[in-house]
């Protein structure tokens, strides 16, 4: 009888893209802009990314396309959010006051705003990201490279 063995290096393909995207723009705008230069419709997701930090829980805005005949999913992603902090007991002046901290989904990319992470895409990403480019808002779009992301399991929904 044979032997079948499994490497877990079989399983670490990177089918994915991962754009990280510098701007003020809240995230509907966002995805209105994208929609309008790729050939998309990113729509909001209310299924939102729940991560666990020691600070708390948070959530981050997910817009979502899917492409069933080309197999091709689009989701766009917020990389920065605040989480209330409980607050001290002391009664001091500043106790009554809320105290938020900031919680990234990818904390080794604390600049960037969003991610646009393309599976199975076909257009080149140089195109894309070239396309992404032209929103005045936006002040810089760039791949990331997939051996750059230390928490990659957060990019796993």
């Amino acid at each position: 009888m044979a032997i079948h063995k499994l490497h877990i290096d079989e399983f670490d393909e990177n089918n994915y893209n991962l754009v990280a995207i510098h701007t003020s723009l809240e995230d509907y705008r966002l995805a209105y802009f994208i929609n309008q230069k790729l050939p998309i419709r990113l729509s909001k997701n209310k299924d939102e990314i729940q991560i666990q930090v020691k600070q708390g829980e948070t959530s981050f805005s997910r817009y979502t396309f899917d492409n069933i005949d080309a197999e091709i999913s689009w989701n766009l992603i917020q990389n920065k959010n605040e989480v209330d902090v409980a607050k001290s007991t002391t009664t001091d002046l500043f106790s009554n006051q809320p105290v938020a901290t900031k919680v990234y989904l990818l904390p080794e990319f604390k600049k960037v705003d969003y991610f646009l992470k393309i599976e199975n895409a076909v257009e080149s990403l140089d195109s894309i990201t070239s396309k992404i480019n032209t929103i005045l808002q936006i002040s810089a779009v760039y791949a990331v490279a997939a051996n750059a992301i230390k928490s990659k399991n957060n990019l796993i929904f």
